[in-house]
C-alpha cells in the first residue's frame, strides 16, 4: 500500500499567516473580498510570487515525505475572480497557471499520481485529463446515484480514470441504505477505491468486501483494457454494460437494476459486442453472502425484489 495525501493548493483561509502577509495574492475585484465559501478564499497563481510559494510548499512536502498520490481538490467557485488590484477578469490566467502546477510537480516527481477533484466532478476538462491520473465524478458515492453518473461519465471517460468507491452501509450524502452487494457491483467498473470506516464492519461484511476486491484484480485487466458496451435497454430501470475482451474471448457485463420496473417480467436483453459467429458460456459472478430476493432460477432467470441491485455476469468464449 502506498500513501496519499489530500491537497488544495488554490485555497487560502482568511484567517491564516499567509493571507495576513499577502493579501494581494487572494482573487477579488472592486477592492473588496469575494464572498467567502468554506472559510476560504482563492490564491491567484497567475501572480508569479504566489505561484512560487505553492510549488515550494508543495515540493518540500512531496521531498520530505514518501507520497505516490495526490488528491487535488478545489473546493468553491470562483466568484469575483479578479486581478488584483485592476480587477480584470482572472479565471484563465488561473487555470493556465493550475495547469502549470501540475506540470511542474510531474516533472520534478516522475511517478507522481494526481487525482482531480472539486466538489466532486467539476474539474474534468480536457486539459485537466492531460495531466491527472484519475478523478474524481463526484461527492456523491451513493451507488444508486453513482450508478447514473458512471452511465454518462463512462460516455467520455475510460472507466479507469473514474474514481468509484465502496461506501459505507448508510449514504452520508443521501441517507440512503444499500446492502454490500450492490455498493460494491457498482463501484467495481471503475478505479476502485473503499470508503467505509471498515472498524464498523461486521465479519462477514470484511470477509465479503475481501471476495469483491479479489474480483476486482482478477478482472482488472479485462475491465481496463477492454472494450467498454453498453446496451441500450427501453426499461430506463435496467443498465446493461459491460468490457468485452479486444479478441471478444470473454467479457464482463454488469446487470443494474435502479428503479420499480412497470414490466414484468423483463424478458430478454441483449450482451452487445460479442462474436455472433460463438457460443458463449454465462455465469452469473456470484460473490459472498447472497442477497436475500435475488435467487437463481432453473433456465438462468433470476427473481429480485424492487431494492436497486448490481449483478456482474462473466461470458466465455466455447
Amino acid at each position: 500500500m502506498e500513501f496519499g495525501i489530500w491537497f488544495e493548493p488554490e485555497m487560502v483561509n482568511e484567517d491564516s499567516d499567509l493571507a495576513r502577509a499577502h493579501p494581494e495574492w487572494i482573487m477579488a475585484t472592486g477592492g473588496r473580498l469575494p464572498v467567502r465559501a468554506r472559510d476560504q478564499q482563492v490564491l491567484d497563481l497567475a501572480i508569479p510570487e504566489a505561484y512560487a510559494h505553492v510549488l515550494e510548499r508543495m515540493t518540500a512536502i512531496l521531498s520530505e515525505n514518501d507520497i505516490a498520490y495526490i488528491k487535488w481538490d478545489h473546493n468553491r467557485d470562483l466568484v469575483d475572480a479578479g486581478i488584483s488590484p485592476r480587477g480584470e477578469a482572472g479565471v484563465h490566467l488561473q487555470t493556465l497557471a493550475a495547469y502549470r502546477l501540475m506540470d511542474e510537480l510531474k516533472a520534478r516527481f516522475p511517478g507522481l499520481e494526481i487525482e482531480s477533484c472539486s466538489s466532486g466532478g467539476s474539474r474534468v476538462d480536457l486539459g485537466v485529463l492531460e495531466r491527472t491520473d484519475r478523478v474524481w465524478v463526484s461527492d456523491c458515492i451513493d451507488p444508486l446515484d453513482r450508478q447514473t453518473m458512471m452511465r454518462w461519465t463512462m460516455q467520455l471517460l475510460p472507466p479507469e480514470l473514474m474514481g468509484s468507491h465502496i461506501a459505507s452501509g448508510v449514504s452520508h450524502t443521501t441517507g440512503r441504505a444499500h446492502r454490500l452487494a450492490f455498493r460494491a457491483g457498482s463501484a467495481l467498473y471503475g478505479h476502485l477505491g473503499i470508503e467505509w470506516d471498515l472498524a464498523q464492519a461486521t465479519d462477514e461484511e470484511n470477509a465479503d468486501l475481501a471476495a469483491w476486491i479479489a474480483l476486482y484484480k482478477e478482472e482488472r485487466a479485462l475491465m481496463h483494457t477492454g472494450t467498454v458496451v453498453r446496451a441500450d435497454e427501453s426499461d430506463p430501470t435496467l443498465l446493461v454494460y459491460g468490457a468485452v475482451a479486444s479478441d471478444a474471448a470473454s467479457a464482463l457485463f454488469f446487470l443494474a437494476s435502479i428503479g420499480r420496473s412497470e414490466v414484468s417480467p423483463r424478458g430478454r436483453f441483449l450482451l452487445p459486442d460479442l462474436d455472433p459467429a460463438r457460443r458463449y458460456r454465462v455465469e452469473p459472478v456470484r460473490i459472498g453472502t447472497p442477497e436475500p430476493g435475488f435467487a437463481a432460477r432453473p433456465g438462468g432467470t433470476a427473481s429480485s425484489s424492487p431494492a436497486a441491485r448490481s449483478q456482474p455476469r462473466a461470458c466465455t468464449r466455447r
